[in-house]
């Protein structure tokens, strides 16, 4: 996941992470063959963890911290390599290809790695008080083909930031309810002199995924229909119609294809904008700045139910390798400890994944609005193992439907998700 602190969530998912360096040996080095690690082999004492860079000042020093008090805690070595999020993907790929896993990798997706045999299951490394704790739709999103092996680590979830000083220029008393009001919102935003955007719309290939979620998700939509996939569903064609329709009508900032999420951040951090969808890390920089009186409230909804929120989560996963389980097994339960795991995600900027987080946080009066939804959050297919490849065409090509026919371009990436193996 990405975070805003990457000018290129995580942006791009979410919260900006991550790590540079190559593999080096080390004993968390070794096979990653899929093959059961519980039998042969002497027990590892030294175990690996990948990590994904959040941040500059928090993460590495939390993952330091961290290993010193693994090893006082069980006496096992933790080994501790972060890597951006802009080399994370390629690098822990080289490392599974060169049978160079390591034990533990934080990285935003899973799927292909359990469906090729090579992750450890809850069964097997995850303590049954962890499992529980875990909300549930991170235990849903976690699981291919009945098993749970996608542990998250932290989580994001979005909800609409407006300017109250613009809407309030503009004579609007509150945040839109439903899409017509949006709509309404923005029109009487853009109509302001200085040339705003009534909403900064992105649908660049950073993370184009993410914003039409949130729109789809909204609108009765999904990515998937059970086990077929969606993505041209008649609700789905009529959200990215609508979002067309801001755009013809210049409700939007300019070119919303080749508008990152990072820019459109950048767009309503410099007053210009209206509306946009963000997370609890735009906040967290709008606080500082303190050149924006925004208020963050709930998504509208078109369908007339409830509003929803795209939520996004980072994993821990860990590659069977001989002889590590238990000390994965010490690392997890650590982990997930209240005073880790919460120390992590707030000294990050993001949100719990675990039943004791959400009551943690509750009196966070900022975090209530994303608190609220993220217990019934709806994520991407991320337990799809052929959701990498079909992500990477929709942040490729949705954007130009702007300029193009809606329904061809969903039509398109349907093909492109069927087709996938």
């Amino acid at each position: 996941m990405r975070s805003t602190r990457k000018s290129a969530l995580v942006a791009g998912a979410a919260f900006a992470v991550l790590f540079a360096g190559a593999c080096g040996g080390g004993s968390g080095a070794g096979d990653a063959s899929g093959g059961d690690s519980s039998g042969g082999g002497e027990e590892a004492k030294t175990i690996k963890l990948v990590a994904a860079e959040y941040s500059k000042d928090n993460t590495k020093a939390f993952w330091d911290a961290f290993a010193k008090t693994y090893k006082e805690k069980t006496g096992y070595t933790l080994e501790v390599q972060v890597v951006s999020w802009d080399n994370i993907d390629q690098q822990s790929s080289t490392m599974i290809q060169n049978n160079q896993a390591p034990d533990i990798l934080n990285l935003n997706a899973y799927a292909s790695y359990a469906k090729d045999g090579l992750l450890h299951d809850a069964d097997a490394v995850l303590p049954s008080n962890v499992k529980s704790d875990i909300l549930e739709t991170f235990v849903k999103y976690g699981t291919y083909d009945g098993k749970f092996y996608g542990f998250p680590d932290l989580s994001s979830a979005r909800a609409l930031f407006y300017n109250a000083d613009l809407f309030k220029q503009a004579g609007i008393a509150g945040p839109p309810k439903t899409w017509t009001e949006l709509e309404d919102s923005a029109k009487k935003v853009a109509a302001l002199p200085g040339g705003n955007a009534g909403y900064a719309l992105p649908l660049g290939p950073e993370e184009s995924q993410g914003e039409f979620s949130m729109w789809l998700f909204n609108n009765g939509g999904a990515w998937k229909d059970g086990d077929s996939w969606a993505i041209n569903s008649d609700k789905n064609v009529e959200t990215l119609t609508f979002l067309k329709k801001l755009t013809d009508a210049k409700l939007t900032q300019n070119n919303p294809a080749r508008t990152n999420r990072a820019d459109a951040f950048d767009l309503f951090k410099s007053g210009k904008a209206g509306m946009v969808v963000g997370f609890s890390p735009l906040a967290g920089d709008l606080d500082k700045d303190k050149k924006v009186n925004y208020v963050v409230a709930p998504f509208p909804s078109n369908d007339g139910t409830e509003s929803k929120t795209f939520g996004v989560t980072d994993y821990l996963m860990a590659f069977k390798k001989p002889g590590n389980e238990k000390a994965v097994k010490a690392f997890y339960e650590l982990y997930y400890q209240p005073d880790q795991i919460n120390t992590f995600i707030e000294k990050e900027g993001f949100l719990p994944v675990t039943k004791t987080g959400v009551e943690k946080f509750q009196s966070n009066e900022k975090l209530k609005v994303y608190l609220d939804t993220l217990p019934n959050a709806q994520l991407t297919p991320t337990d799809d193992p052929t959701w990498d490849k079909v992500k990477l065409a929709v942040q490729q090509n949705l954007g130009s439907a702007m300029t193009g026919d809606p329904k061809a371009v969903l039509d398109s990436l349907q093909k492109t998700a069927e087709s996938q193996k």
